[in-house]
């Protein structure tokens, strides 16, 4: 009787232990209280990098995170959001006539590159899905930029929208052309 009653408990403490542990036992859903859950979407959160942290790490847009910096821009695409920017790829600003870049990226021009670099950026979230045809956007320079849409093809001011790419502060639409405001 002994030798049952002990191997009982051995079973029984076994069950009560996988019951506590961290994983759920095979099949069981795991249920996580709403402590667990508050601190997973602010973990979520924290782990999405940024605008400016998207843009760092992607190999395509080494050009445009040069232009922010020279402008002095860092700032704004890391702040709280939410904004939406059209960012052009390495391929776009190949685009650009001989030596305008070079101009550009010259400390006596820092106020017209931050005038171009904000004609990409405007202030809200516009998903991919949320552009309409003939929609206006509002950009950070006071201009308003067309959007285009036939079917899934979209353009913002004559650029096309290659891809898009959520930021903890906003979204990122990834285009094919420089945008250049309006002379003034």
């Amino acid at each position: 009787m002994k030798i049952r009653t002990l191997a009982f408990l051995s079973f029984a403490l076994a069950l009560l232990a996988s019951a506590c542990s961290e994983s759920p036992a095979p099949g069981a859903a795991a249920v996580a209280s709403p402590a667990e859950k508050g601190q997973s979407a602010v973990k979520d959160e924290l782990s999405q990098p940024n605008i400016l942290q998207v843009a760092i790490n992607s190999k395509d847009h080494s050009t445009l995170v040069a232009g922010v910096q020279a402008a002095g821009l860092e700032d704004v695409l890391a702040n709280a959001g939410p904004l939406t920017v059209f960012a052009p790829n390495n391929a776009a600003f190949e685009k650009l006539p001989a030596g305008a870049l070079d101009e550009l990226l010259k400390p006596e021009n820092k106020q017209k590159l931050a005038r171009i670099i904000k004609f990409h950026a405007s202030p809200g979230s516009y998903p991919l899905e949320s552009l309409k045809d003939g929609m206006n956007l509002y950009q950070a320079t006071g201009h308003y930029i067309k959007v285009t849409r036939e079917g899934d093809k979209v353009q913002v001011a004559g650029a096309n929208i290659l891809g898009t790419v959520k930021a903890s502060n906003g979204i990122i639409h990834v285009i094919d052309t420089v945008l250049l405001p309006p002379d003034e």
